[in-house]
């Protein structure tokens, strides 16, 4: 079990506080008592090069954590009421659209655009 002790300041709400406080960071969560469970996919690059196969083998470049699964996920409960197609953000993460698989009794999630473009980051690297 983990426990978080924090202090909410309402007046700091948009990033700014009137007192000239800028807040670093901002903290979403979901409420464990009424969140529902869920299988988030988050898919990630399918190669390890941007020219997979150049040097000969396009199956050695192959990325093993392209695709990751995280069992046990907690979202909240109006993803299961809605049960439709339509895509979703999650916050400070993607967007998601949920799986052909997915049921109102078994949500599955699938990262279709994550919000940080760490391959760019890669290439520049």
């Amino acid at each position: 079990m983990v426990e978080l002790r924090c202090t909410y300041d309402p007046a700091t709400r948009g990033g700014n506080a009137p007192d000239g406080r800028k807040v670093q960071v901002t903290i979403h969560w979901v409420e464990a008592t009424t969140a529902v469970p869920a299988e988030i996919r988050l898919y990630n690059q399918l190669f390890t090069r941007p020219d997979p196969g150049a040097a000969g083998d396009i199956f050695a470049d192959i990325n093993p954590a392209s695709l990751e699964v995280l069992e046990g996920a907690l979202v909240e409960p109006a993803l299961a009421a809605a049960n439709t197609a339509e895509t979703v953000q999650f916050e400070r993460t993607g967007y998601f659209c949920p799986d052909p698989d997915s049921t109102s009794t078994r949500l599955v999630f699938n990262r279709t655009v994550g919000l940080r473009d760490t391959w760019a980051k890669v290439k520049a690297g």
